[in-house]
């Protein structure tokens, strides 16, 4: 407890006191490297104090939960909230725009897809809408800086609960609790969507594994040869989770309806969770791993399609060829979230992109010696291997603007971190609360090593793993601070624009290449996301004197239109496409010179530029309606609706009564089928004709 303390104050002194020898964190020395070049050697040695603190308890025969908990919370601090304690407003530009849908939704009470396509999934918006409306929040600033370290301190809990249903001993469950602290380094944590939903989906399989797991085993004969051989024996060993005992149907009945509701939640906050959920049902229903039926995935199936059909009307009427171009092409997707997002041209910053690709092969390298090591004591983690292989399926999915990848890494990483565990702590546990029995492999050798020595090298190479994952985390976490990191000057000069943005206004961001719409790297969209239009891109060239193309671009927009020059946008270009190091102060220069452009606001790390002179007479535009006619509908709507309604209450009126067991109600379930497969049949062509009708007519 006294290292871990000592270790924890010492990182928050180290990177809040006021910059200089061996302490305090100085923004100007952050370069391709991330964070990481401008991190005290103090703010190293206590993050080992607390890796230290950490093996030294999980290395003792007593399972010290809260200790360890505290110890891993306390380096989820370390990590994770290091942006928070050194930045002067919260990171990652988007996360603004995000909070400009929270401030949309309590503004005017409604979602508008036409203004962006992430209100067709508006539920994590509206939450916190309403939160902060209820408690007089107008300044989401706070909620932006610390929801990185707040949000996977909430992973931590549901993740938790997964390590406690399966069979292993302490040191291996908690280190892959480390493991899941010390490997998520891809960012998806801000104030998003996706990182809210991620914390539901950890809670909807830890849900499966300790109210709905089934472990059965193998009664038939294994056969003789051949691939049914080879699998009746994966059958036949000791499964990898606890069987599900003692669970009243009162409390299988509430945690099957805590399921719908985070599934709902996931369906109507992101557009990825919900299938990530359904594959893990599907999958577990597949293995045997669940006591629940093919009715759930059917129900959940449904409500996906629904809602993408029903809800999200504004977003694909006109974009099917966009929804749908992706599907099949893996190797595509692949290239796309690997070798594409290593080419840089700023060595420093390739290191950082080279580092990722890194931890996710040692990672995986670790989780298959892990599934090789439990495989030869007769151990078969099918739960494990699922929750790792199941994401890996959206690689046959839309490229998601080149990030499938970061999500496939994300949602894998529970079974990975288990997996991974298991090849440094493989062994069974012991009956008795003092765990010092190793567990033998089926195949025994004639030399075996000395069981405590063993155990003591494992935990030593467990911790230099650790310690190498955490050096990592900080290069590849904070590898794009140089442009992740917002500073104040640029938050002053969009709030400039708000503050002209009667009745609208348009914000031009710098590309070295127009095309496919790209996201600005500046804090956008923080307030009046329908007034401010963020959607035009300026091509700037590596000669900062070449200013033609900007200039002319910000000349073909309406009056109260803006060139935004800032500090992220130049490091991006710098760091990514290789623009001088004195680019953003020479484009500035050659701006100001312009005798077409005048300067509206400036200071040391951003600066807008309008057209000077406008033709007599010109207004400033309305903005874009956002309101709109109403989506389209289909003549075979309404008899839809009505198929989804008897469909959704059959199927889980026929999970309800299947809580009581597979022989309860046989009748009453039989007629339930009956009646659930020809309204899902008609609900689902309604659905694919609500597709090819509303598209043909838009």
């Amino acid at each position: 407890m006294l290292l871990v303390l000592e270790g924890l104050v010492m990182y928050v002194l180290a990177l809040k006191v006021a910059p200089g020898p061996m302490r305090g964190v100085d923004p100007a020395d952050i370069d391709g490297l991330g964070l990481i070049s401008a991190l005290p050697a103090t703010a190293f040695i206590a993050i080992l104090i607390m890796l230290v603190s950490f093996f030294v308890t999980v290395a003792q025969s007593t399972d010290r939960k809260f200790l360890l908990l505290f110890q891993i919370a306390a380096l989820t601090f370390a990590l994770h909230g290091a942006g928070a304690l050194v930045a002067e407003e919260p990171r990652f530009p988007t996360a603004y725009i995000h909070a400009g849908f929270v401030e949309f939704i309590g503004r005017t009470g409604e979602t508008a897809i036409s203004i962006d396509a992430r209100m067709g999934w508006p539920g994590y918006f509206a939450l916190f809408a309403f939160v902060t409306k209820a408690a007089g929040i107008d300044d989401m600033t706070t909620i932006l800086q610390w929801t990185p370290l707040l949000s996977n301190l909430l992973y931590l809990l549901p993740f938790v609960l997964i390590l406690r249903q399966v069979v292993a001993t302490t040191r291996a469950r908690w280190f892959a609790a480390l493991l899941f602290v010390l490997v998520q380094w891809i960012g998806q944590d801000y104030f998003s969507p996706q990182g809210f939903t991620f914390a539901l989906y950890l809670a909807f399989v830890a849900i499966l594994l300790r109210w709905f797991g089934r472990v059965e085993p193998r009664t038939k004969p294994i056969p003789a040869k051949g691939l049914r051989k080879l699998l009746g024996r994966l059958d036949a060993m000791t499964p990898g989770e606890l069987a599900n005992t003692g669970t009243y149907r009162a409390d299988k009945l509430l945690m099957l309806m805590m399921l719908v509701a985070l599934f709902v939640a996931s369906v109507a906050s992101h557009q990825i969770t919900p299938f990530m959920m359904l594959g893990v049902v599907t999958a577990f229903l597949l293995f045997r791993r669940t006591s629940l039926t093919w009715a759930l995935p059917f129900f959940f199936g449904l409500i996906v399609l629904a809602w993408i059909s029903y809800m999200t009307v504004g977003f694909w009427s006109s974009q099917i060829d966009t929804i749908f171009g992706g599907l099949g092409n893996i190797l595509q997707n692949l290239r796309t979230n690997t070798s594409d997002r290593v080419e840089g041209s700023d060595p420093a910053h390739a290191l950082v992109l080279q580092a990722r690709l890194g931890i996710l092969v040692v990672i995986l390298g670790c989780a298959a010696a892990g599934l090789f090591r439990r495989l030869r004591r007769g151990v078969f983690d099918r739960s494990a291997l699922i929750l790792l292989c199941v994401p890996v399926l959206a690689l046959g999915l839309q490229s998601y603007g080149g990030e499938i990848g970061l999500r496939i890494y994300m949602f894998a990483l529970p079974g990975a971190c288990l997996l991974a565990a298991y090849a440094f702590f493989p062994n069974l546990p012991s009956d008795s609360a003092d765990v010092r029995e190793e567990t033998v492999p089926l195949r025994k050798r004639n030399v075996r090593f000395n069981p405590e020595l063993t155990r003591k090298v494992s935990v030593v190479l467990a911790a230099c793993f650790a310690i190498m994952f955490a050096m990592a985390f900080l290069l590849a976490r904070y590898g794009n601070e140089k442009f992740e990191r917002v500073t104040t000057g640029e938050v002053a000069a969009l709030h400039y624009v708000y503050n002209h943005d009667k009745p609208s206004a348009r914000v031009l961001y710098l590309v070295p290449k127009v095309g496919p719409e790209v996201t600005p790297t500046l804090p956008w969209g923080e307030r009046d996301v329908e007034r401010v239009n963020f959607g035009t891109q300026a091509l700037v060239h590596k000669d900062p004197t070449v200013i033609a193309d900007s200039v002319q671009k910000l000349k073909e927009q309406p009056r109260n239109s803006y060139l935004m020059v800032s500090r992220g946008q130049v490091s991006y270009l710098q760091l990514n496409e290789g623009y001088p190091a004195d680019w953003g102060e020479r484009y500035r220069a050659a701006l100001d010179k312009s005798p077409d452009l005048k300067r509206v606001f400036a200071n040391e790390d951003a600066a807008l530029y309008t057209w000077k002179k406008f033709v007599r007479g010109t207004e400033i535009p309305e903005p874009n309606p956002y309101k709109g006619r109403g989506d389209p509908t289909s003549p075979w709507t309404p008899v839809g609706i009505g198929a989804l309604a008897v469909t959704w209450v059959a199927l889980f009126g026929y999970e309800i009564i299947r809580l009581n067991g597979p022989n309860r109600a046989p009748r009453a379930r039989k007629r339930l089928l009956f009646l659930a497969i020809p309204a899902f049949a008609v609900a689902l062509a309604v659905i694919i004709e609500r597709f090819i009708y509303i598209a043909q007519n838009n």
